[in-house]
């Protein structure tokens, strides 16, 4: 096969990616080891920022997000059971929206097969091949048939676990890496959240988030030991500890538990983004702890910045955005990491923190939802810096 742009990974970052370049007139393949059952089923985090619900409309996939994602105009901060709302409306005159990734997947794989482009699941032993060449290649197993696909370039779009980073050269890539001594313990439930907006509660018992997928469906979690079993969580022991870290500051309604796991928090960053003709994007590049909620946003970011220069490319021969791919992505990304970072040490118990290490989060907090520039520069990294 042959095309311009070869993507592995039918990921957010790669249809969006498809998508983009389509409305170019540039033409990609994309190649997915999963199935499109699992991709558009697989449950992930569901808050898109400003820039990229507009984004979403101007490509033509946002209309189901429009009739059923929400808006969101702030969030709560809870300090101890006591709420205090950051106000996105008056501070930044911006907003998020809450529509989980499955469905955004949903609408862009539709996209992808109403516009003819081909979209190829369930891919075995894929490789990349020639990609400090002209012509970088894509080789990988079919319905039993052995396949290669001659491109332009290659965008690794196939995730953390994807075989996209791990092909670069040794010692082309700088590895900058923290995991967090404490991971998520999240439930799916079938009742209402306990407000209209997110609550980010500090509290001595550690921290707690109260978010949602739909004004029936919560999604809620619990901070707990990294290595905690699952299997020491039952439903009650869950719903009992949600209770008290949310407080008297609202009411939890219980329901039935769709869903539960745990989910690790890391920090990781590779530089640069690029080798030769091949571009990393999305999630084999870099990873944030969900505290910030930037996992699709920055991907979406990656391949906006990976479209323009492509563009500019086969428009007018211009190597430039090419060339400075890393360097244009990583500033943001870098922005993202210091962002979700912040956010994660100010609202975490942290297993061996001081009475000093507990002062200043408080005061950290306190600094957060009483000045307003704090609370400006909060909201403005919330809602999403924009694309440059």
């Amino acid at each position: 096969m042959r095309t311009q742009v070869g993507i592995i990974g039918a990921g957010p970052a790669g249809l969006m990616l498809a998508r983009l370049l389509h409305l170019q007139g540039i033409s990609s393949i994309i190649v997915e080891n999963r199935s499109r059952d699992y991709i558009e089923n697989r449950i992930r985090a569901g808050l898109i920022e400003d820039w990229a619900a507009d984004l979403l409309i101007d490509v033509g996939v946002g209309e189901r997000m429009k009739a059923e994602g929400m808006l969101h105009w702030g969030i709560n901060i809870g300090i101890n059971g006591e709420l205090h709302r950051i106000d996105f409306k008056k501070l930044v005159d911006k907003r998020v929206t809450i529509f989980g990734q499955q469905e955004v997947v949903k609408d862009l794989v539709a996209r992808r097969l109403a516009d003819g482009g081909p979209l190829l699941f369930e891919v075995d032993g894929v490789s990349v091949h020639d990609m400090t060449s002209q012509r970088p290649k894509i080789r990988f197993t079919h319905e039993g048939r052995a396949q290669e696909i001659d491109c332009d370039f290659i965008a690794g779009c196939d995730g953390f676990h994807g075989i996209c980073r791990p092909s670069f050269p040794d010692g082309v890539l700088n590895v900058f890496e923290r995991d967090y001594p404490f991971g998520w313990l999240g439930i799916l439930t079938e009742s209402p959240p306990p407000d209209h907006e997110l609550i980010y509660s500090y509290t001595d018992r550690g921290f707690a988030l109260y978010t949602m997928r739909s004004p029936s469906i919560s999604r809620l979690y619990l901070q707990c030991d990294h290595d905690e079993d699952i299997e020491n969580w039952s439903d009650a022991r869950i719903w009992d500890e949600l209770h008290k870290r949310l407080g008297g500051a609202r009411k939890l309604q219980e329901g039935k538990m769709l869903q539960k796991g745990i989910t690790p928090m890391r920090s990781f960053v590779v530089e640069p983004m690029q080798h030769g003709r091949l571009y990393l994007a999305g999630d084999s590049a870099h990873i944030v702890p969900p505290t910030g909620a930037k996992g699709m946003n920055l991907a979406f970011a990656d391949v906006l910045v990976l479209s323009r220069a492509l563009d500019a490319f086969y428009k007018s021969k211009r190597n430039d955005g090419l060339e400075n791919y890393s360097a244009s992505c990583l500033r943001r990304v870098w922005y993202a990491q210091r962002f979700s970072w912040w956010m994660t040490q100010i609202l975490h118990r942290f297993p061996h923190e001081t009475a000093f290490d507990r002062r200043r989060q408080l005061s950290d907090l306190g600094y957060i939802t009483s000045s307003p520039a704090a609370s400006t520069m909060l909201a403005e990294q919330y809602v999403g810096l924009p694309v440059i």
